[in-house]
């Protein structure tokens, strides 16, 4: 208990500690100054005198009494203060929007356990190391939804993260509607920069009830300055024969020419952006670490420390073990001249 007390504590004057070395003289000078007041009487035996008493018993407690209360009052001297420490970090953040598909071929096992999981963890780390940026979330399929909208509560927004799983949508991949939801929320901040993290692992498959197609999309993206990251995930090897691969319980072929590079690359260079390819978890921290690099924000952090003064409970603790000393010396331990 005394040591968590004191690892907690600073000392404003700790060269006052120094008059500790005093302790061990005036020890000295007690037990010199009590031998010589002591009688000397020559005697045949000293067994008569072995008779103990209270008094006899007691009868250092109150040089050891002030000794404690010196210790307390050097203490205090030295001016003990309990510190916490705060950060306060401030700066010029960006808005992201992460833009994940959650398509049925996100469950494709070429990662471990599965696309989607991978995703899921790489993107929780990345948020975990923006504290200053605001952060949305747009997930797509055969439709796109805003999950969270830019945001500085990254409690909520790994909340939403954690809880991604395939089939919340209508399937399909549609990755012009998921880009250009994912700029409408951006168009509404303030940010001076603006980036989309837009992650697939399919190509554009378009319904009849398809709104916005991916190159208006990007003319969408354009005009409001976002720039787009876009990553391709899939470990799938280009020129490779068409492989069977069973997705929410049905068969389906993945192709070398599945995932729609040209698009992904062309959304990218022309917002200012940069395209990846993602072939196992490894590489997509390690793309999302690149990101995280060429996108910095200016953050100031602000180290505050709050002293609380701890001596007076020793100067208290002093003038009562005094008194307590005082006490016993003019009472219980009373000695008659």
């Amino acid at each position: 208990m005394l040591y968590d007390w004191f690892k907690h504590i600073d000392f404003a004057y700790p060269k006052m500690l120094s008059l500790f070395a005093f302790v061990p003289a005036l020890i000295w000078w007690y037990v010199k100054k009590y031998n010589s007041r002591q009688g000397a009487l020559k005697v045949s035996t000293a067994h008569s005198f072995t008779t103990t008493s209270f008094k006899n018993i007691f009868r250092h407690v109150p040089f050891i009494l002030r000794l404690l209360a010196l210790s307390c009052i050097i203490l205090a001297l030295a001016r003990p203060q309990k510190h916490n420490d705060e950060q306060l970090r401030k700066g010029e953040g960006i808005d992201i929007v992460l833009s994940i598909d959650v398509s049925g071929s996100m469950l494709s096992q070429d990662f471990t356990p599965n696309r989607l999981e991978v995703a899921k963890e790489v993107a929780e780390d990345f948020i975990r190391d923006r504290p200053i940026d605001r952060i949305g979330l747009v997930i797509f399929s055969g439709e796109s939804y805003t999950l969270s909208p830019i945001t500085t509560d990254k409690n909520t927004l790994l909340t939403q993260v954690s809880g991604l799983r395939s089939g919340m949508l209508q399937d399909g991949t549609l990755i012009g509607e998921g880009l250009a939801t994912s700029v409408d929320r951006l168009s509404k901040g303030d940010a001076k920069s603006k980036v989309v993290i837009l992650l697939t692992d399919g190509k554009e498959e378009a319904p009849e009830t398809r709104l916005i197609d991916p190159l208006t999309a990007l003319e969408i993206a354009k005009a409001q300055h976002v720039k787009v990251y876009t990553i391709g995930m899939s470990a799938q090897v280009a020129n490779t024969a068409p492989v069977e691969e069973i997705v929410r319980g049905k068969k389906r072929k993945l192709t070398s020419d599945f995932l729609d590079e040209e698009l992904l690359r062309r959304i990218a260079t022309e917002t200012g952006g940069e395209y990846f390819r993602a072939r196992d978890k490894l590489s997509l921290e390690n793309i999302y670490q690149q990101i995280d690099k060429m996108e910095k924000s200016k953050i100031e952090v602000q180290s505050l420390r709050h002293y609380q003064e701890k001596f007076i409970p020793l100067l208290l603790i002093a003038l009562g073990l005094l008194f307590i000393e005082v006490f016993l010396r003019f009472t219980i331990l009373r000695k008659f001249p």
